[in-house]
């Protein structure tokens, strides 16, 4: 386990619920108002933000939850979150992400409305899930607020997984557990792809971004005809050289490399999925010679496509 699921492991102990000085700490609740222990490691809870709220004239006082990560929601409306002393006034909207060990409360408009997601700690980050943790660390490691009033394609899927994990709560069937689960991961993916762009976004600028974003598109629209970077430049109307360095800066990779890495992902998909010989295989994705498609192929994934294609066979057996 890396150093940073250590790290939130450390601030998700439980805490004592008096100070060192003998004086009563935060209230400490599973969800707000409640102090039953959960009873599956497996606990994944979803409300509407005024089923709760309006129990409380809309003021949630400052607590925190025992192991239990908290994403509110906000898709209308107003609220000011006090968030470590801190307080943030927020319009919908907006998603607030907070770890257990965060003091937060809330005080919201009486128009607001949204979800409040509430998951286990051991769902995130416990031993079955070590694979995955420092995928979505991100989100908790500090308080975030997201704004996706710029992007209503994102609220718009985000929203609708949220409505299907709300179905999938209220009305139990086979797997529940598991479609809670899933629904979850789902929209803390997407909570965390926006989260990521407006990372990238602000360490590249907006204009680098967006070139880099259509760069993208370019290589998933044209990757079969197998563009030199020359032509994904002239397209962008920037130098190569240009081109390579956002795509280094953001992406991690050359801009041969990441076309290249398109056209590969491809060729494994026909290779497992598509009864054809690879020689078809290789002329379908632009490759003249279907030597060089295999040479190519093996530098890519350490196998010859024929090694490939029996490897998919074998393992779907």
């Amino acid at each position: 386990m890396d150093e940073t699921i250590n790290l939130l492991y450390y601030f998700y102990s439980p805490m004592n619920t008096e100070n060192a000085m003998g004086k009563p700490e935060i209230p400490q609740f599973t969800l707000y108002g409640e102090r039953t222990p959960i009873d599956s490691a497996e606990f994944v809870h979803i409300e509407l933000i005024e089923t709760r709220s309006c129990l409380y004239d809309w003021h949630i006082a400052s607590h925190t939850h025992r192991g239990l990560f908290q994403v509110l929601f906000l898709l209308g409306g107003q609220v000011r979150a006090r968030i470590d002393g801190a307080t943030w006034e927020c319009d919908g909207p907006t998603v607030i992400t907070i770890h257990p060990s965060v003091v937060h409360g809330f005080e919201f408009s009486k128009e607001a409305h949204g979800f409040v997601l509430t998951v286990d700690q051991s769902v995130l980050f416990g031993a079955q899930a070590a694979l995955r943790a420092d995928i979505f660390s991100i989100l908790f490691l500090e308080p975030l607020a997201i704004d996706l009033a710029g992007v209503p394609e994102v609220r718009q899927r985000i929203e609708s997984l949220l409505g299907h994990l709300m179905t999938e709560f209220s009305s139990p069937l086979a797997g529940h557990a598991l479609m809670l689960d899933w629904l979850a991961r789902s929209v803390l993916l997407l909570l965390l792809r926006q989260h990521t762009d407006h990372r990238s976004a602000d360490l590249s600028g907006r204009a680098g971004f967006e070139t880099f974003s259509r760069f993208r598109a370019l290589v998933e629209a044209h990757y079969h005809a197998q563009w030199s970077v020359a032509q994904h430049a002239d397209q962008l109307h920037i130098a190569e050289t240009r081109l390579n360095r956002l795509c280094l800066k953001l992406g991690g990779k050359s801009a041969f490399d990441m076309a290249q890495q398109r056209l590969m992902l491809e060729a494994r998909r026909k290779l497992t999925y598509v009864p054809a010989s690879v020689s078809s295989i290789a002329y379908e994705l632009g490759f003249q010679d279907p030597a060089y498609f295999s040479r190519a192929f093996k530098r890519h994934t350490g196998m010859t496509p024929k090694q490939f294609r029996r490897q998919s066979a074998s393992i779907a057996l």
